[in-house]
């Protein structure tokens, strides 16, 4: 850990990386951010930033099984519940007896609802407010690592399954000609959107982690012209986002969620600004 912080040190000459806390903030950012730049391109193509937003909600709900069940680490619940909520919306979706949207809502906002009453059950919710803006400078080494596992993870199944993906997002009829299993991909994916999330709620936030999730791949997407620049444009803008997100909030003594997501939209308006017109 010393090593990283030194090697840090000599290559960041700024004042602020002098502070453990922003060196473990800062390589939060770096594991974090690509992450988000990668898993959002599928994200904003398939129309699911609905669907990611109510995993992100879901994470109250998750904390409060874990009250409930008097568990002394609530991180279990929320990731399992995550899991579990992400496949059932997905076996609800396939069933198709309503709007796609108008699903995700209702569950999203009833999962929401139950969560919220459950944790301010005896006035206690202020205990747990923090986790609606997220706190990524309170991050320590060793869960740092533990999302370097989840960056790993994610990376092997993007390189094995993001072919699937992309044909799956085009026309499942094709996909299913080509013998991809449909159904399992989509349900893979939603765990591994669930995991990310989950993992990353308590330091980016309930109602900031979605932002962070579409706002990067829909800049990209104004500027990209194939799928390969699309998903680096997205990482590199993720990541340049994060990083002046997190130097502005400490020079500004702001919470560093909702700084990286004004950052990230005002990088979209000037993506849509630049993104050439269609004549038709």
């Amino acid at each position: 850990m010393e090593v990283i912080y030194n090697i840090l040190e000599h290559i960041l000459p700024f004042s602020w990386i002098q502070y453990d806390f922003m060196k473990n903030a800062l390589l939060a950012v770096l594991i974090i951010t690509p992450l988000f730049g990668m898993i959002g391109t599928v994200i904003v193509n398939n129309n699911m930033a609905f669907f990611s937003d109510a995993l992100g909600h879901s994470a109250l709900t998750g904390i409060a099984i874990g009250v409930i069940l008097g568990l002394v680490s609530t991180d279990i619940s929320m990731m399992l519940y995550a899991v579990a909520f992400a496949l059932f919306l997905n076996y609800i979706k396939g069933k198709k007896t309503a709007s796609t949207d108008t699903v995700i809502s209702v569950f999203s906002s009833f999962s929401t609802a139950i969560g919220l009453v459950i944790l301010s059950m005896g006035g206690n919710f202020s205990k747990y407010s923090s986790l609606l803006v997220g706190d990524i400078l309170s991050i320590t080494f060793k869960e740092i690592l533990m999302l370097l596992g989840v960056f790993i993870f994610t990376v092997v199944f993007w390189v094995f399954f993001y072919n699937k993906m992309l044909v799956i997002s085009i026309n499942e009829t094709l996909a299913r000609s080509r013998n991809i299993r449909v159904k399992f991909v989509n349900n893979l994916f939603s765990v591994v959107i669930a995991l990310i999330v989950m993992m990353s709620i308590r330091w980016v936030g309930v109602l900031i982690i979605n932002a962070l999730l579409i706002l990067p791949a829909a800049a990209a997407r104004n500027l990209a012209t194939n799928m390969r620049e699309y998903t680096l444009f997205s990482c590199i803008i993720s990541i340049t986002c994060g990083l002046c997100g997190l130097v502005l909030s400490y020079h500004m003594n702001t919470a560093t969620g909702p700084s990286i997501v004004i950052v990230s939209a005002v990088v979209f308006f000037m993506t849509l600004i630049a993104k050439p017109t269609v004549k038709g």
